[in-house]
């Protein structure tokens, strides 16, 4: 709706920019159909997709629920730059609406599944013994911290400036 709307707008505004420097443009420009105000709503917005309660949770709380998992999911896709089936494995037997597989979630054959939850292990024990231990440490390390958007961090390097000089003790 607001895609049809914006480009309503920027046609009718470069017709009336064609009209202002051709005053034969506008006498052979069609005339644009006017649409529905930009504050009309398009109809009732899609309800939201309910996430089945997780049934194989090893590491996170078992009380969340499917939405509260789903949430903490695209976090990490986010932070990781994967997708769900980096993880999960497809179900062959089942598709979604589009024809895509539709994933089992359950399943724990993929070894990026329990890396992630070894992973997971490590990050809570780093912020709850080591971040939080220091005063005013604020934010705790997140995949994100390390990956930066890639499955596999890049090792840091520090550059001659950064790294500075090399010092000799003194005597």
């Amino acid at each position: 709706m607001k895609k049809s709307f914006f480009f309503s707008a920027f046609v009718l505004a470069a017709m009336s920019f064609a009209a202002a420097i051709s005053p034969s443009a506008s006498a052979q420009a069609p005339q644009p159909q006017p649409g529905p105000p930009a504050s009309e709503p398009a109809g009732p917005p899609p309800p939201p997709r309910l996430w089945p309660k997780p049934t194989n949770l090893k590491v996170l709380p078992k009380d969340l629920d499917g939405q509260q998992v789903r949430d903490i999911m695209e976090g990490w896709e986010g932070q990781l730059g994967v997708h769900c089936d980096t993880c999960h494995t497809p179900d062959p037997t089942r598709k979604t609406p589009n024809g895509r597989p539709v994933l089992n979630y359950a399943d724990d054959s993929k070894p990026e599944k329990n890396a992630a939850r070894l992973m997971y292990r490590m990050l809570d024990d780093i912020n709850t013994n080591y971040v939080s231990m220091i005063p005013n440490s604020g934010m705790g390390a997140t995949c994100g911290t390390c990956h930066r958007g890639r499955l596999a961090p890049e090792p840091y390097v520090p550059t001659k400036e950064q790294h500075g000089p090399r010092r000799t003790p003194q005597k």
